[in-house]
């Protein structure tokens, strides 16, 4: 008896181990033939989502692997890229001009443009109804130069037609190194057929401020861009009002694509009491965030209109925005573009990043502007371009003449 109870250890043991790796193996079985969607979830360690429960992410393994198993020439399947390119056409599907998945060259590429230096055209663009727009030529840029106004509708980038070019890949194909040309095809609403524009790439510096004394004790602010040095250079304008001795203020936001938010913030602050509302951004659900004057009060009481147009768009328009519904400034001008939505810049792995529409912007009052801009108060109906007078500004006639009633 006592000789055969190894025997008995073995065979339980063996018996254990067969067990074991039975159940192991139908465990890995079972892992490894998961719904995708489980295999997608997982790898984020979260619940799966209610309204994720119907997609069936097997479809996309199903292709990768019939690329793998059929493609001809294998030489060409890069993984990486097969991967990159699945992110770019899920962000693509969203159908939001603002949002962009962005890999490592083109994420790099948009640090430097938003810190105001970069070499291409100097133009700020847009999506419109679906058709890349100009949104506002920089000053002194060769865009301006070149003869490019806001409104002007881009229809082909040197031989590629701009109908299904998404926007940070229509910028991307504008902008190249210094002494090179691009050829853009641009059709607006004064021309009777698409024209053709040949510009010469540059160094891009954006101006940020500009300021100017007029008669009758009027001074004169024309904010190019809310950079990242703009409160700065906004308060050295202050500074300048005040040392002019004047007595009334011309805001001028006219051609200003907009830039960060809380440059907007802070250069209304110089406009509104302490603690009023600037903006509100309102998230997918429905909780909004409020942004509140720091009141720096100089131009609290200061008599001011604020120049608007169609290039005046996203943080302009808020700043206008907020001007008008708290101290009940007038705008005088034309409506402005309606970009009105906020994306954040999110850091991926690997050097790309994903720029992404998380919200939308609301004047304090609460009107959206996405989409619809803002109607000026005093609206300046401006001749056809043939019949300008270059040496005429009539918005700013306006503001003055306005401005001169208060």
């Amino acid at each position: 008896m006592v000789e055969k109870k190894p025997v008995k250890i073995v065979v339980i043991v063996a018996a254990l181990l067969i067990v074991t790796a039975s159940f192991f193996t139908g465990v890995y079985f079972g892992f490894e033939n998961r719904p995708a969607i489980e295999r997608v979830v997982g790898v984020q360690n979260k619940e799966n989502p209610t309204n994720l429960k119907n997609v069936d992410f097997n479809l996309f393994w199903d292709v990768w692997s019939r690329i793998e198993e059929k493609f001809v020439y294998k030489e060409k399947i890069d993984r990486d890229k097969l991967i990159l390119g699945a992110i770019s056409g899920m962000v693509r599907s969203l159908d939001d001009p603002y949002t962009e998945f962005l890999p490592p060259v083109e994420s790099k590429q948009f640090q430097e443009d938003i810190r105001g230096s970069f070499e291409g055209i100097g133009a700020e663009i847009g999506m419109r109804k679906g058709i890349l727009t100009i949104i506002a030529p920089l000053k002194g840029s060769p865009a301006e130069k070149a003869g490019l106004k806001a409104g002007d509708k881009i229809l082909q980038i040197d031989s590629t037609s701009t109908a299904e070019v998404l926007l940070d890949e229509a910028v991307r194909k504008i902008r190249g190194p210094k002494g090179t040309t691009v050829r853009l095809i641009v059709l607006r609403n004064s021309f009777d057929k698409p024209r053709e524009f040949k510009i010469v790439r540059d160094t891009i510096k954006v101006q940020i401020v500009e300021t100017e004394v007029k008669p009758d004790g009027v001074f004169v602010i024309k904010l190019h861009q809310f950079t990242e040095n703009a409160a700065i250079d906004f308060r050295k304008a202050v500074q300048e009002f005040y040392a002019s001795n004047s007595k009334k203020l011309v805001f001028d936001l006219r051609n200003d694509p907009g830039g960060y938010l809380q440059i907007a913030v802070d250069i209304s602050g110089w406009f509104l009491p302490a603690g009023e509302i600037t903006a509100r951004e309102r998230m997918a659900d429905g909780a909004e965030e409020i942004y509140r004057s720091p009141g720096y009060k100089l131009f609290e009481n200061v008599p001011t209109v604020v120049l608007v147009n169609q290039g005046s768009a996203s943080a302009s328009e808020i700043v206008a925005g907020a001007l008008r519904d708290i101290r009940n400034i007038k705008l005088v001008g034309t409506k402005t573009f309606g970009k009105g939505s906020v994306q954040e810049v999110q850091a991926l792995p690997g050097g790309s990043s994903l720029k992404i529409t998380i919200a939308k912007w609301l004047t304090p009052k609460g009107t959206e502007i996405n989409g619809k801009g803002l109607e000026p108060d005093v609206t300046v109906e401006l001749p056809k371009e043939e019949d300008q007078d270059p040496k005429k500004d009539l918005i700013m006639e306006k503001g003055i003449e306005v401005l001169k009633g208060l």
